[in-house]
């Protein structure tokens, strides 16, 4: 009874959040003169730091070093729950997320979407997946990281999915360095298929060391792809003892 009453009042706090950032996001937009809406991304990003505030979790982040504050990435993470959104926005990267389209098309959720340059791919179309890809390759040039999932959808039971291969061409045919996350504890804090948020939750977000792509061509893709998944399995296996 006590998880029901808690998830209740998360999701009631969590929605007046979502919603009141609209007209602020709105207003940093208009002031946002940058072609890449870098500004009104970050304060997106801030959003997603506020709905981990008001969760019941001990977020545990290691790994800042890694990250070059003037460098440009392919992120790419594990996905376990809904709740990997807010923990990754703790990540201080400039990055348009490469989201399914679906979101993009909810009310409020996929005005925010859009209004911070975020980009929808759509995974049932292989056209309008390549698409988007073209889009991420210009964020790339322009200096702006990407972020992706690359499984494609939550895994059920915490072990990692096999990855597409888009993101992992992007990263070799820009020259760009893969960064990769592992999340850990998320998809107890929420399960999939259940509104119901989990107890106290500690949940761990690391960020491992880039991997360089400088030398690779676009055939050995899929190599970099499974070299990634193995780094961050063998993250998640020491972090789970």
């Amino acid at each position: 009874m006590l998880n029901v009453l808690r998830s209740i009042w998360i999701w009631f706090a969590s929605t007046a959040l979502i919603i009141g950032w609209v007209p602020v996001l709105g207003v940093v937009r208009l002031l946002d003169r940058d072609p890449r809406h870098l500004l009104t991304g970050r304060w997106f990003r801030r959003l997603g730091r506020a709905l981990a505030k008001v969760n019941p979790w001990r977020l545990h982040i290691s790994g800042t070093q890694n990250i070059d504050p003037k460098g440009v990435y392919v992120i790419v993470s594990n996905h376990q729950s809904l709740a990997d959104i807010p923990v990754i926005s703790h990540v201080r990267v400039d990055a348009k997320w490469i989201a399914k389209a679906e979101l993009f098309r909810m009310p409020i959720v996929g005005w925010l979407l859009r209004m911070s340059g975020d980009i929808a791919v759509d995974r049932s179309d292989r056209r309008k997946g390549a698409q988007a890809l073209l889009k991420g390759a210009r964020c790339l040039r322009q200096h702006c990281s990407l972020m992706f999932f690359p499984e494609g959808t939550r895994s059920t039971d915490g072990e990692v999915l096999p990855f597409n291969d888009g993101p992992f061409q992007l990263a070799i045919r820009e020259q760009v360095p893969v960064l990769p996350l592992v999340v850990e504890g998320s998809g107890a804090a929420l399960p999939r298929n259940s509104w119901i948020f989990g107890a106290t939750q500690d949940i761990e977000l690391r960020i491992l060391d880039p991997v360089p792509v400088i030398g690779w061509n676009v055939k050995q893709s899929g190599e970099l792809r499974e070299l990634v998944r193995e780094k961050i399995i063998a993250e998640l296996h020491r972090l789970r003892g």
